[in-house]
């Protein structure tokens, strides 16, 4: 399949999990492929095995950002296709959540969000060429969660954020999508299920068999569930779709 052929990808967060994914979906689809992360070593290592590139960036950090993708576009000569997929998971009761835990969920998921989907638009938009920008949200954000709080405003704002950026950018000729998965198994899952043990009195592994069983489909998804989507809204056949967020999600949540 040659799909991206000619294409050039950013990818957050892609050391591992869903971004490596990705980027491998991206690399049989014909596109270049950049893995931007914040371990460097790893995504180079991820990088070595997969036939992709890699650069560091702290998506906390906007000055991180701005030289990551810098030095993206330097290796690749131009961004098409941005994947926000960096972030993290975070859990507590209200009265128990705190400040240090907020800000560092804040700071990755929706700050970094936005300050990468802004640096590489400005990018995109100095081409004129145009571009495909798809952010990470979730099922989270589309409902509160009795323990999942902060996650949950998250990719409550980064749905918001792709509603506003699809609309303000479109008339560049660059598509803002987001998709949002449901409960996607991986090593991620280890720590999530930590969480539920510790608030919930579950066993380890508990929570995670508990979730599986209660999607309609019939099991977790996996990362490659993902990956379909993620092509689609890089292709020119989503060219039409601005400001959406598609839920990937074996029918758990229906909007």
């Amino acid at each position: 399949m040659t799909r991206l052929v000619g294409k050039c990808a950013l990818i957050t967060g892609a050391a591992r999990g869903i971004g490596r994914a990705f980027a491998e979906t991206y690399l049989r689809e014909g596109a270049q492929v950049v893995i931007a992360d914040i371990d460097l070593e790893r995504a180079r290592k991820t990088a070595t095995e997969i036939g992709a590139r890699a650069v560091q960036m702290d998506v906390s950090d906007v000055a991180s950002i701005e030289a990551g993708v810098a030095e993206a576009v330097g290796q690749l000569g131009q961004i098409d296709i941005l994947i926000n997929n960096a972030a993290i998971f975070t859990a507590a009761p209200i009265v128990e959540i705190s400040e240090a835990d907020y800000a560092r969920c804040f700071d990755i998921n929706v700050k970094g969000t936005l300050f990468t989907m802004q640096a590489v638009a400005k990018h995109m938009v100095e081409r004129g060429e145009g571009g495909k920008i798809i952010n990470m949200a979730s099922q989270a954000g589309r409902r509160g969660e009795p323990l999942v709080g902060v996650y949950c405003a998250t990719k409550a704002a980064v749905i918001s954020l792709t509603q506003s950026a699809g609309l303000n950018l479109i008339k560049h000729g660059i598509n803002v999508n987001a998709i949002a998965p449901g409960v996607v198994d991986g090593e991620h899952w280890d720590g999530v299920d930590a969480f539920f043990a510790k608030y919930e009195n579950k066993k380890p592994g508990q929570k995670k068999r508990e979730v599986g069983e209660a999607v309609p489909f019939g099991r977790m998804g996996v990362a490659e569930d993902l990956t379909g989507m993620a092509v689609f809204l890089a292709t020119r056949e989503a060219d039409y779709i601005v400001s959406q967020c598609f839920n990937v999600d074996g029918g758990q949540w229906m909007s």
